[in-house]
């Protein structure tokens, strides 16, 4: 089975046990200009960006970086690394806080947008700050682990609240924190008895799958049900150590389930798609969202129209199994929620594409049109299940970048297209 992922060797200085240890890749982490160029030639858009103070944390493992292939120009990991001079252009829709989490947060860390669930923001550190983070108003401000304080005052609401369900750990990234801190978390959770689930959102296994140990398994293990929700963008991100990762979750009774984003440059194509979700089958791996891209600071060029990423979603749709197909939705900014949009085959009737103009239906691109940037086609109104509503401003079509595609994916999706019947 692991045959199937490439290996990632260690760097040549490092001994294997070392670079084996999650601890030592944290430690040795790179985020300095220098840093990098010790290991790979920077561009003049990178060193500036570097240089730039005031920006958002660049941080990452020395595993994660070995996942860059210099010889290609638009790299999709070193995109998800490295900032770049598009972070710091203020044009198109720049959302500090674009879930609204802040306004839905009853206490510190905590966040209660959805009646039966809540997100609870254990730490505010990650292994790697990826540059399309929607959350940068709180990531990488070194606030480490919750006070005592708010920790109980979090708990507190959590127990009174009869009607919450699951509880999603998340930050930052949960699996930053030892074994022992966790572990107090999942205990204290296990003590409240309406809560049914816990959820982990965590990119460890993307960014540093030596933090996947056996121990944390059967820690995972002894408090479920657990689901654990990673966070793969890309099938290049998919190695022999990553895929070792999440079998160890799976073979301990661990589901796991992975939210992509759809980014321009990177992963906006239907051969990227379904080559990420077979690979993550073929590790019992369930291919949960396709997000849009959130309007957070600094990620403009990061963001593909809704019509782009409707047609991925359709090109899929019928061609790949619907375990392999993601269920593409979009926040809505402001804190409205998630919503979910599918595409549409009917070609009148009550089932059209958009008969109505209902505002709450992310095919409607015809609300607030004109030329308002390069970057933003036409302003699109969403409206929640709970009737609260925000505008995201999409981007254009000229503004699309063609994403590397290796030619292993490419032949994948050719064959899946000739083995449809009578075409």
């Amino acid at each position: 089975m692991l045959s199937f992922y490439p290996p990632v060797e260690a760097w040549p200085h490092v001994t294997p046990s070392d670079w084996s240890t999650w601890q030592w890749q944290l430690k040795n982490s790179l985020s300095s200009a220098a840093e990098f160029e010790s290991v790979i030639e920077l561009t003049q858009s990178e060193r500036l960006a570097l240089a730039e103070s005031g920006g958002f944390k660049v941080q990452t493992t020395p595993y994660y970086l070995s996942l860059v292939n210099p010889a290609v120009p638009n790299d999709p990991v070193r995109r998800f690394i490295l900032p770049q001079h598009h972070e710091m252009q203020t044009e198109g829709q720049q959302i500090p806080d674009p879930l609204g989490e802040l306004k839905h947060s009853p206490h510190t860390r905590l966040v209660h947008r959805y009646p039966d669930r809540v997100l609870f923001l254990v730490t505010d550190q990650c292994a790697v700050y990826c540059r399309h983070c929607l959350r940068k108003h709180f990531t990488g401000h070194d606030q480490a682990f919750i006070g005592s304080n708010d920790y109980s005052k979090a708990l507190d609401y959590i127990r009174k609240g009869r009607g919450i369900r699951e509880v999603i750990l998340s930050g930052g990234d949960p699996l930053s924190l030892s074994d022992t801190r966790l572990g107090r978390v999942l205990e204290d959770l296990r003590t409240i008895e309406h809560i049914d689930v816990i959820r982990i959102a965590s990119r460890m296994p993307v960014v540093c799958p030596m933090r996947i140990t056996t121990e944390l398994a059967q820690l995972l293990r002894k408090h479920r049900p657990v689901f654990f929700m990673t966070h793969f963008n890309h099938p290049q991100e998919l190695t022999r150590e990553s895929a070792a990762a999440l079998e160890r979750l799976v073979e301990s009774g661990v589901p796991v389930m992975n939210q992509m984003v759809l980014l321009n440059g990177i992963n906006n194509h239907e051969a990227l798609v379904y080559a990420l979700s077979r690979r993550l089958l073929r590790l019992s791996v369930k291919p949960y969202y396709m997000f849009q891209c959130d309007p957070s600071m600094g990620t403009a060029h990061f963001r593909t129209s809704i019509a782009e990423s409707k047609r991925i979603q359709k090109e899929l749709w019928g061609r790949a199994s619907g375990l392999a197909v993601p269920q593409y939705s979009i926040d809505i900014p402001g804190g409205g929620g998630k919503i979910g949009a599918v595409p549409s085959f009917a070609e009148s009737g009550g089932l059209s594409e958009n008969p109505d103009k209902k505002t709450s239906d992310p095919s409607d691109e015809t609300l607030e049109s004109g030329d308002k940037s390069q970057h933003v086609a036409s302003t699109v109104r969403l409206t929640g299940f709970d009737g609260v509503s925000g505008e995201y401003e999409e981007a254009t079509e000229q503004s699309r970048i063609e994403p590397y595609l290796a030619e292993e994916y490419l032949d994948e999706w050719q064959s899946v297209i000739e083995q449809t019947y009578g075409r």
